[in-house]
């Protein structure tokens, strides 16, 4: 898999992905980073990558727009460290890699990981 590191996330994520078999950058590497949301999306789909995050602005534009990619893994913890989290981000990751390559929000905390599948419809797109 092709991970994307949103901006507001520590480069050192990187070597976390690439340790478990996946290849990832930084956008920091490959954008400004004054981009907006959408314009990393729009890279990531046309460049096959998932987007990686803390921001919940991702989901929110998949959600307004329907939209069928790219897929977008949001961790939801106060500590965005890779030392603190890495290993429950890798294991979700594996646990729901078909979900990712057919689309896909994976949303993590430190209780649980929950996925909903793209494109989001009906009335609970909040939820």
């Amino acid at each position: 898999m092709k991970i994307l590191i949103d901006m507001n996330l520590p480069p050192r994520w990187v070597d976390i992905f690439a340790k478990a078999g996946n290849e990832a950058v930084h956008w920091s590497q490959v954008g400004a980073p004054t981009a907006s949301d959408r314009e990393i999306m729009t890279w990531a789909k046309e460049n096959d990558y998932i987007v990686f995050t803390h921001d919940l602005d991702f989901s929110a534009l998949l959600a307004a727009t329907q939209g069928a990619g790219p897929s977008v893994i949001q961790v939801r913890t106060q500590n965005i460290l890779p030392e603190a989290g890495g290993d429950l981000v890798m294991d979700s990751l594996k646990r729901f890699r078909s979900e990712l390559e057919k689309g896909a929000i994976i949303t993590i905390d430190p209780i649980r990981s929950r996925v909903r599948i793209l494109p989001l419809k009906g009335p609970d797109l909040n939820d």
